[in-house]
C-alpha cells in the first residue's frame, strides 16, 4: 500500500490560526519523533534505544505489542520512519516532509508505504487505515500548534511507561 496526503499549515482563510514558521514545524516534527507519547495516546511505553547523528532508534509498546523502528532526520526538510518487518508486521515506512512552494506557504506531506500483499479484503482495511492515518496526521499538526502556543516546543526526551 502507498498513501500520501498534504496538509496546509498556514491557510490564509483561517485568520485566527497563528502563522507557523518552517523552524517551528521542524521542531514539532522532531518532538513527534522523540516524544511520540505526546502525540499517540495508545502508546504504553516509549524507549529511546540509541541516537547517532541524524538517526534515532526506538521501541514503542502498544499494549502487548512492541514495535522497533528507526527515525532518520534531514534537518528542516524531512523525517523518515523505517519499520523493519517484525513478526506479523510487514516492513513499512513513513516520510514526513516540509514543503514550501513559496515563502510562507508551508505544507507537510505524509507518505506511507508498506509491503502488505494486496487483496479485495485488504483494500477495505487499507481504506480504513488511510482515513485513520490522515486523521492522526491532522491531529499531529494540531498538537504541534498546541505545544508551540503553550511555549513547550522542546519537552526533554524521556522513557515513559504508563
Amino acid at each position: 500500500m502507498r498513501f500520501e496526503h498534504l496538509i496546509e499549515i498556514n491557510d490564509p482563510t483561517l485568520a485566527e490560526a497563528p502563522t507557523l514558521t518552517r523552524e517551528q514545524i521542524w521542531r514539532g516534527l522532531v518532538l513527534r519523533a522523540e516524544r511520540p507519547d505526546l502525540f499517540v495516546p495508545s502508546l504504553s511505553e516509549v524507549r529511546l534505544l540509541a541516537r547517532t547523528g541524524a538517526r534515532l532508534t526506538r521501541a514503542l509498546r502498544y499494549g502487548e505489542v512492541t514495535v522497533r523502528d528507526e527515525v532518520h532526520f534531514s534537518p528542516h526538510d524531512h523525517v523518515r520512519y523505517e519499520i523493519p518487518a517484525q513478526g506479523e508486521i510487514p516492513r513499512s515506512s513513513l516520510l514526513v516532509s516540509i514543503e514550501e512552494p513559496r515563502p510562507g506557504a508551508l505544507f507537510v506531506r505524509f507518505v506511507y508505504e508498506d509491503e502488505r500483499p494486496e487483496s479485495d479484503e485488504s483494500r477495505v482495511v487499507d481504506e480504513l487505515r488511510r482515513v485513520a492515518y490522515e486523521q492522526a496526521d491532522i491531529d499531529t499538526i494540531l498538537t504541534i500548534r498546541w505545544w508551540l502556543e503553550a511555549g513547550i516546543a522542546d519537552p526533554s526526551p524521556a522513557t515513559r511507561t504508563n
